[in-house]
């Protein structure tokens, strides 16, 4: 591991070096992919650097244990070791999470899709209270929810909502909530109060950049037609509307939440390039497991992981056996709790299966 992070702390130096060439500043692309590994690498350099100046402190510490002390100036020695060992190790477990292969996708925007899917009516309105409980999260870590498209019912739900999240670091918090989420609740339209269980399932996929994905123009077929409400009534007599096929994949995106039909294209094609984005990577990752012989945590949509009970006011996660009791707090956008939890799994995991091979 010291080895590693002393390569890390080289590169880094270097970086500095390359930041300061007159013939990197005037190349765009090289100053944009230099500064940003250096951003990439900072944190694990500085702590890198703290560790070491620790470990001088602690071995001229030790030293001084050797020498002739009074009975005082020794115990403060001893309580001064011990502060520095203690601060060693917070020190080699935070390094550990650090040289942790990060997600390439971590740092992006992305869009999140959710669907009612088992309960007809109150499937829907679970997947607005969801949208809703995003969009406040979002909104508490500084990032902006943007709707691209919304499919509601008669009864003020959704069928499908289709929305942005922009910020820094919102796939590698967001990526936890791709799956399965179940509702245990009475219905408003529950005349015998009995309880329902309805499901919403979530989808989170990583914004695509253009130059991460190579799409023709003559891949895409691109259908126009007017705007409608719920219920299928028509909303705008204007052709604003956007439907984008992509025909090598099959994969179909609708827009029609702008007035503009330009508009309505450019979001389309957000989705669409992020979709088959997550296409080829899910594909990468099936290859991958099957060399392994082993599956791979993707976080499955098909996968039901967490239970939102209204009666007892109770939301578990399945995947850590995680339950709080705070479902007002939860739905209300305070998904630190939950979402910081599976990080720290995740990462447990991943040292775990470092410290093996």
């Amino acid at each position: 591991m010291l080895d590693r992070l002393q390569s890390l702390e080289d590169r880094y130096d270097k970086l500095n070096q390359l930041l300061s060439d007159p013939e990197v500043i005037s190349d765009t692309k090289k100053l944009r992919e230099y500064s940003k590994e250096q951003a990439d690498l900072e944190e694990t350099v500085q702590t890198y650097r703290r560790y070491k100046e620790i470990d001088g402190e602690l071995t001229d510490a030790k030293a001084m244990l050797d020498d002739k002390l009074d009975a005082d100036m020794r115990e403060m020695v001893r309580a001064e070791i011990s502060e520095l060992e203690d601060e060693k190790t917070n020190l080699e477990e935070r390094l550990k999470v650090l040289l942790i292969p990060k997600d390439p996708n971590d740092d992006k925007n992305v869009i999140v899709e959710i669907r009612g899917a088992a309960g007809g009516d109150e499937a829907a309105l679970f997947a607005g209270d969801l949208f809703k409980m995003y969009s406040r999260y979002a909104e508490t870590q500084g990032w902006k929810p943007e709707v691209i498209e919304a499919s509601q019912n008669e009864v003020g739900g959704y069928k499908e909502i289709i929305f942005m999240v922009n910020g820094k670091g919102a796939y590698s918090k967001l990526k936890y909530e791709n799956g399965a989420h179940r509702v245990q609740r009475v219905p408003e339209t529950e005349s015998g109060g009995r309880i329902h269980t309805s499901t919403a399932t979530v989808a989170v996929l990583p914004e695509a950049e253009e130059v991460e994905i190579d799409i023709h123009e003559k891949d895409i077929r691109v259908d126009t037609f007017a705007s409608s409400g719920p219920g299928g009534q028509s909303v705008n007599t204007t052709m604003s509307a956007v439907r984008l096929t992509h025909e090598p994949t099959g994969i179909v995106v609708s827009c029609q939440d702008e007035k503009s039909q330009i508009k309505n294209k450019e979001k389309a094609m957000k989705v669409l390039r992020a979709r088959i984005y997550d296409k080829f990577q899910k594909e990468a990752q099936e290859e991958y497991a099957a060399n392994r012989k082993s599956a791979v945590g993707t976080g499955d949509r098909s996968e039901r992981i967490r239970t939102y009970n209204f009666p007892q006011s109770r939301v578990t996660d399945h995947r850590i056996g995680l339950t709080l009791q705070k479902l007002d707090q939860i739905l209300m956008g305070k998904l630190d709790d939950i979402i910081d939890a599976l990080i720290v799994e995740e990462q447990a995991k991943m040292i775990e299966q470092a410290d093996a091979q």
